[in-house]
């Protein structure tokens, strides 16, 4: 072999070693190679067998099918298919090499190199030439030793983003798992799973339904407008693990308690079908979904009766609004002033996503012992649900209510909370509260006076955030 060709190996090698994207790497191949021999382009193709078709290495694994044109489609599986015990398609033709060199002086306008794994061929390289290129024998063995450079580093690219989507995907049953730790209020439990499942299956559209009054009824996201996947919900049975529609592309998982559905997991693709991997993964993540909502309703009737929630040690819903009646009614009874307030934490969704739901309990944890802090021992703080909290302020006049309400604003926003990543790594954050505020008037029940606040906490949220709006 002489000099330039060694050299030229060796520059493969050198650009086979960078940590580059996929469509680096054949980008600095395609340079390289052009100015080895008249090249029009190179293009690496990787077989898929989920759906039993080529992808665009370089295109972010896209399938050929969808953007390319027949006969150029056509022409690469073709030769993928010839290529299979032989050293190279070359002008559409299958083509070994023999075992000497020799003289030969061959024409070029294609040639395909086979991309291979423990004897089988998995993918292949195109190169495609411009007119006139006449390549000898020698060429041909560079191009298969090319060939075999770029199938290890293939073979180590794919293994690694398949030991990522492994570690994603224990990643994410743990967390579904995790979350029945310190919540379990569906409304709130519901919206983590979905967030948790779309952010894992990201090339689909996840929706999750429950069953109530035998209908399946949307509860996350907020709006599913494809019939096709009320049709599956339809084709539901306890009989079966999941239903597919006939195009793939749409798969119903149900959630089941005991032997009855409540609910289902759907995933849509708007362009490929499902594959059996994620048929796999989505039936284990909805078995664990399961799981976690059936604890979460257990764990909720037990707790019905109890009156401190479980993460923050504030008042539950249930017991705040037992006590709401009664200060309603001593209000009413002494002509005693009575003060609302609603409060939610701003941006708590960022606080989990960046640094998971264990940071964001430590959120709760945090502001729900200020807003202990920065109350009178005669005030009634609760958790009213998720990242909302609601207080009772007895004796208090709306004036009076505005100074408590800034002054545990300003509280939160001084605050540094240490939370711990998932990663295992801690951080110091801050975090705002937006607030509402109303005064009972005498004349309202407590659920009206409530939603006076919250209309005054939508003003504050809308109005920017960290502030303390009031609904006279």
């Amino acid at each position: 072999m002489n000099d330039k060709n060694i050299q030229f190996l060796s520059k493969i090698a050198d650009v086979l070693i960078k940590e580059l994207d996929s469509s680096e790497l054949v980008s600095e191949l395609n340079e390289l190679l052009s100015s080895y021999v008249t090249l029009k382009s190179l293009d690496i193709y990787v077989f898929d067998p989920n759906t039993s078709t080529l992808r665009n290495y370089a295109q972010d694994w896209c399938i050929i099918d969808e953007f390319m044109e027949n006969l150029r489609r056509e022409k690469i599986y073709r030769a993928y298919e010839e290529i299979h015990g032989n050293d190279f398609v070359i002008n559409n033709k299958a083509f070994k090499l023999p075992q000497t060199l020799g003289e030969i002086n061959l024409k070029l306008d294609s040639l395909y190199i086979p991309i291979v794994k423990n004897g089988m061929v998995f993918g292949i390289i195109e190169l495609i030439f411009d007119e006139n290129t006449f390549a000898e024998i020698e060429f041909l063995f560079l191009m298969k030793i090319l060939g075999v450079e770029i199938s290890l580093k293939l073979q180590n690219i794919v293994l690694n983003e398949q030991s990522q989507i492994n570690v994603e995907f224990h990643d994410s049953m743990k967390n579904i798992a995790k979350i029945i730790e310190t919540q379990y209020e569906l409304n709130y439990i519901v919206p983590l799973i979905g967030e948790m499942l779309d952010r894992f299956i990201s090339d689909h559209l996840i929706y999750v339904f429950l069953k109530q009054a035998d209908e399946f009824n949307l509860v996350w996201p907020k709006a599913c407008n494809d019939e096709r996947v009320y049709e599956a919900l339809k084709k539901l049975d306890k009989d079966y693990n999941y239903v597919l529609t006939n195009d793939d592309k749409i798969g119903a998982f149900p959630l089941f308690t005991e032997d009855e559905i409540t609910g289902c997991i759907v995933a849509r693709s708007t362009i490929e079908k499902l594959s059996k991997r994620d048929v796999d993964y989505l039936e284990q993540l909805t078995r664990q979904a399961a799981a976690t909502i059936n604890r979460a309703n257990t764990y909720s009737t037990i707790l019905q009766y109890a009156t401190l929630d479980a993460l923050t040690n504030l008042n539950n819903r249930r017991q705040f609004e037992t006590r709401l009646g009664q200060e309603i009614a001593i209000a009413k009874r002494q002509n005693n002033s009575l003060c609302a307030m609603m409060i939610d934490i701003d941006f708590f969704k960022h606080v989990n996503d960046t640094y998971g739901h264990s940071a964001g309990d430590e959120v709760l944890r945090t502001v729900a012992s200020i807003i202990k802090e920065a109350l009178r021992e005669s005030d009634i703080p609760a958790r009213y649900g998720g990242e909302e909290f609601a207080v009772l302020l007895p004796f208090t006049k709306l004036e009076e209510a505005k100074v408590v309400g800034e002054r545990l604003r300003c509280a939160v926003e001084k605050t540094t909370i240490k939370v711990n990543h998932d990663t295992g790594n801690s951080q110091d954050i801050k975090v705002t509260i937006s607030m509402g505020l109303a005064e009972y008037n005498k004349i309202e029940t407590g659920e009206m006076l409530f939603e006076r606040a919250d209309k005054a906490l939508y003003e504050a949220k809308t109005g920017g955030r960290n502030r303390v709006c009031i609904n006279s």
